[in-house]
This record gives structure tokens, C-alpha cells and sequence, in this order.
């Protein structure tokens, strides 16, 4: 398994509604509306070096995600934002820390679907860990998922939703496989992401990405397509398909908690990884996470 169990973690406190619990105590209602039926919305940010990395980047697309969800008072940015200060000063977080941000439609009168069932206004979680970049040193084997990745006819991807099915089914494709993730198609045959993260392939000097059309436009993925823009590296949105992949020079994955990691096989073909740009990319992110984002205050 990429991930496990950090002792550093054993009692950290969590923020539910205005209180910070230890993670034995922290809980939410069996009506809240993440329970009943994955309702909510949630954005995973990271700490580097006292800095929240895309802070308002990140609390923009949350509160769209719920605008999109047509979700009832909501907390405003300050408040939202005085809760992730709080959380990571409780635990004395600096560096090297991930935060899963969510927010529910919140506790319901009974058991139901339906949104007029929620009286109490949203429910906030502040989930803040010790946990450096998951694949760091890592190189990522991949397959394809037969599940495919929802097109906005069914649901909109943009949209950054805790019903994770979709995603899930695919990633017990990857566990079955014995590899570390899987790629999912969109509903045309091509790529779309994998069931974590964007994924990039590199050809001939030039950088493509699928289009966000079935694929979540993640907040590291614009990051690279603007210093792609940044630093003379061409950069393309476009159809991938599979055989494109299999034969690209390099091939990477990004996301919030995994950063930029190489891929080196898909479906068992080898990925030849020549030429260099990953590696130019990769210092050219870390150098950004030097210098951007929210400066903590504690």
C-alpha cells in the first residue's frame, strides 16, 4: 500500500462545527448528509513550509462545488478560513501536512435524500495530517479500469463531490492488479485521469493533458499548464488515447497529495521515460511551493 499509518498522527485534534476534538471523538451525526448519501463537497490542500499552498485557489472551488450543489448557509471564506488557520496551529502543523477540507449539507431531521430535509445549515470538517507527498521516491505502475470516469451527462466532474464510487470501483480495479492506480477512460475510449489523480503524458518535448471534459481540473494540473506556459514548454489539451500513452516518452500523474510522480508502466507496457521534462517540471513546482501561498501566523 502507498499509504499507512503514521504514529505522528495518534492524537491530533479535528474541527467539526467549531470544536476541535481529539481524532477518537471526532464524529458527525449518522443524518449528517455525508452519511446518508456522500453529500458533500471537500478540497485536499497542503502545508509547505508555513504556507497553505493555492489556499484561495482551493476554498474558490469548494465554494462553486457547492454552489453547484445548490447546498444552504454556507460558512463564509473567513470563517472557513479561521477554521484551517486554527486546526493547524492546534496541532502545531507547519510543514509537510495535508487537509482534507469538507463540507456537508449538513444534519437532517430523519433518514432521506432530500435536501429539504437539511434544517441545520452545513456541517465543516478540518481534517489536518502529517503526510508528505504519497508517491514521493515512487514510480507508479498503472492499468486500465474497465469502470469509466462520469461524463457531465451523468455527473458533472467538476464538481468536487465526496461520492466517490465512481473512482473507488476503479481503484479496487488497480488493487486487484497488484499495481498502484488506475487510468479511467472517458464514456468516447479516451483518457481521462486516473482514479486519484490528472495525468499527463510527454512526446517529443511537448506536454499534453486530456481535456477536463470527464476529468476533475485539478488545482496542480493548472499549476503545471501554467508553468508549461511560464517556461517556453509546450503544452496541449487534447483526446489521448491509450496507444498514445503506451508509447510516450514520459508519463506523470498530479494531485495535492501525490505532487508530480513519474509513471512507468501502463497495462504492463514500459514506459521508456526519456528526455528530461518531468524532472524540469518537477523543480520547477518545487520551487513554486517555496514561494506561493497563505503565510501561517503562528
Amino acid at each position: 500500500m502507498i499509504q499507512e499509518f503514521d504514529n505522528k498522527n495518534k492524537d491530533i485534534k479535528i474541527w467539526i462545527n467549531g470544536e476541535l476534538l481529539h481524532r477518537d471523538k471526532a464524529k458527525v451525526s449518522v443524518f449528517d448528509s455525508v452519511v446518508q448519501g456522500g453529500d458533500a463537497v471537500w478540497e485536499g490542500i497542503r502545508v509547505y513550509d508555513r504556507r497553505i499552498f493555492c489556499f484561495d485557489k482551493h476554498l474558490n472551488r469548494l465554494m462553486e462545488s457547492a454552489k453547484s450543489m445548490d447546498f444552504q448557509d454556507i460558512p463564509t471564506l473567513n470563517y472557513i478560513k479561521n477554521a484551517v488557520f486554527s486546526t493547524l496551529k492546534a496541532n502545531d502543523m507547519k510543514d509537510e501536512t495535508h487537509i482534507r477540507l469538507t463540507l456537508t449539507r449538513g444534519e437532517k431531521i430523519t433518514s432521506g435524500m432530500n435536501p429539504k430535509l437539511n434544517r441545520f445549515g452545513c456541517t465543516l470538517i478540518v481534517l489536518a495530517e502529517w503526510k508528505p507527498s504519497i508517491y514521493s521516491g515512487k514510480k507508479l505502475k498503472l492499468v486500465t479500469a474497465n469502470i469509466r470516469r462520469n461524463s457531465p451527462l451523468c455527473l458533472d466532474s467538476k464538481i468536487h463531490h465526496n461520492n466517490l464510487m465512481n473512482n473507488i470501483l476503479a481503484k479496487i480495479e488497480a488493487n486487484h492488479a497488484g499495481v498502484d492506480d488506475a487510468i479511467m477512460l472517458d464514456l468516447n475510449g479516451f483518457v481521462a485521469e486516473t482514479n486519484a489523480t490528472n495525468i499527463f503524458m510527454i512526446k517529443g518535448g511537448a506536454v499534453f493533458t486530456p481535456f477536463p471534459k470527464a476529468c476533475l481540473p485539478g488545482i496542480t494540473r493548472g499549476l503545471i499548464i501554467e508553468i508549461c506556459k511560464n517556461n517556453n514548454i509546450q503544452i496541449l489539451e487534447q483526446d489521448i488515447s491509450l496507444t498514445e500513452l503506451y508509447n510516450a516518452d514520459e508519463v506523470f500523474t498530479t494531485g495535492t497529495m501525490g505532487e508530480l510522480a513519474r509513471v512507468i508502466e501502463v497495462d504492463k507496457r514500459k514506459i521508456e521515460n526519456k528526455g528530461g521534462v518531468l524532472m524540469q517540471l518537477q523543480s520547477l513546482f518545487r520551487k513554486l511551493t517555496k514561494i506561493e501561498g497563505e503565510k501561517l501566523a503562528f
